[in-house]
């Protein structure tokens, strides 16, 4: 039974709070996660520390040549961002497809970064767009790849005690020079994770030309949010076209490494799954990388 609940005024307080109930207190914004997971004892707080009052954590915007989004920023407001749409269009295709739309109104970009999922629609998307976290405590803050946020055996390495994640943000994707693309399958009518998605990023300086980068992330397939790195190797310095995307899209299913599921199906289906998946990603981003402006 929670012993109190606080709405602090301020980022500084809250961490004051946090760091009053030394491991006592759990930050909540959304709850779309953490109220399922205190009624299901997966979680223990005595004290709830609520900061969706905390409007400067609720942005999007570009600065400095970067993409940077509040943690309190909503589903929604990433899906109807016009921002996102024109330069960063995987992310808002992939807000869209969480939950239903009340889930979409209320659930936060940061809650579903800091629960950990491994097939989180918009952790995946970002962590293709390389995305890097700012997360704060009262030792200061610091800047980390949003990737390091997540531990390789499961779960995430913020200290959600300490700890806040306060903005995430990347460099928007050049028009001319950067394709991204998100898929995801799912069952019909549901609106839990999916039974796989895929983000993908290329990058090339010249039409046509050789891939400078390649990102490939893919979920659930793993204990966290997975990047088949051999695959992205290939695609590097390759040219772009079914050849090289079939290699890839094949590299990338013999590294996932699924389990059975009564929800999901078999690990041998979705690894097949993955490659097909990964092959249409691939092939939507040249799409956005030729400018003919397809974004699913």
């Amino acid at each position: 039974m929670l012993e109190a609940y606080y709405k602090p005024a301020s980022l500084e307080e809250a961490l004051s709070i946090l760091d009053d109930f030394a491991g006592r207190a759990r930050v909540i914004a959304g709850g779309t996660d953490l109220v399922l997971q205190l009624m299901h004892k997966e979680v223990a707080a005595d004290v709830l520390v609520d900061i969706s009052g905390l409007r400067q954590l609720r942005k999007i915007r570009e600065e400095n040549g970067r993409i940077v989004i509040g943690a309190l920023s909503t589903h929604t407001d990433l899906s109807e961002s016009s921002l996102l749409q024109e330069k960063a269009p995987l992310l808002s295709a992939a807000a869209g497809s969480v939950g239903s739309l009340q889930i979409r109104n209320v659930g936060t970009v940061g809650g579903n970064i800091v629960n950990a999922q491994p097939a989180a629609d918009t952790a995946v998307a970002l962590l293709a767009l390389d995305a890097t976290a700012k997360v704060v405590s009262l030792s200061g803050e610091k800047q980390v790849l949003l990737e390091e946020l997540y531990s390789p055996l499961g779960g995430s390495n913020l200290n959600p005690c300490r700890e806040i994640l306060t903005e995430i943000s990347f460099a928007p994707l050049s028009k001319s020079k950067a394709g991204g693309a998100f898929v995801r399958l799912a069952r019909r009518k549901a609106v839990a994770l999916p039974v796989l998605n895929v983000a993908v990023v290329i990058h090339s300086e010249e039409a046509k030309g050789a891939l400078t980068d390649a990102r490939i992330v893919m979920g659930p397939v793993a204990l966290t949010p997975f990047r088949a790195r051999k695959a992205e190797q290939v695609l590097r310095g390759s040219f772009p076209g079914e050849e090289s995307f079939c290699r890839a899209a094949g590299l990338a299913a013999d590294e996932a490494r699924p389990r059975d599921s009564r929800f999901r199906g078999s690990a041998a289906y979705r690894k097949e799954l993955a490659r097909v998946m990964v092959l249409r990603a691939l092939t939507i981003a040249q799409s956005n990388l030729d400018g003919q402006g397809v974004n699913r």
